[in-house]
């Protein structure tokens, strides 16, 4: 049973940072593209960034560029996005998410999704 799980959200002031992680089982996580994905309340879920297998390619949201960062580790089974310069704009659950394909996680189409994990940022 494939299983994605995210945790580390939290409440913090703006200008404040954060790191969400989110680990996988159930699937060879080295063969999975992965990508982190949010939803504001009432509105349309958006990707926010996403990387290949190995970590060397990757792309971000232009409202998130420059401010997180998403890595991974294979070893560990483990996606991170360090979230820095936080503002309430940036409130959201944050969901991560795996599929086979590049193309698919950069579309905002994963296969598998975990339950999020709730981002709030105070002014």
């Amino acid at each position: 049973q494939i299983q994605v799980a995210e945790s580390g959200g939290g409440l913090v002031q703006a200008g404040g940072s954060l790191e969400l992680s989110c680990t996988v089982s159930g699937l060879s996580f080295g063969d999975y593209s992965m990508g982190w994905f949010r939803q504001a309340s009432g509105e349309e879920r958006e990707a926010v960034a996403w990387t290949g297998e190995s970590g060397g390619l990757s792309g971000y949201s232009d409202s998130v560029k420059g401010r997180f960062t998403i890595s991974r580790d294979n070893a560990k089974n483990t996606l991170y996005l360090q979230m820095n310069d936080l503002q309430p704009a940036d409130t959201a659950m944050y969901f991560c998410a795996a599929d086979k394909f590049f193309h698919s996680v950069a579309v905002g189409e994963p296969s598998y999704w975990g339950q999020g994990t709730q981002v709030t940022v105070s002014s």
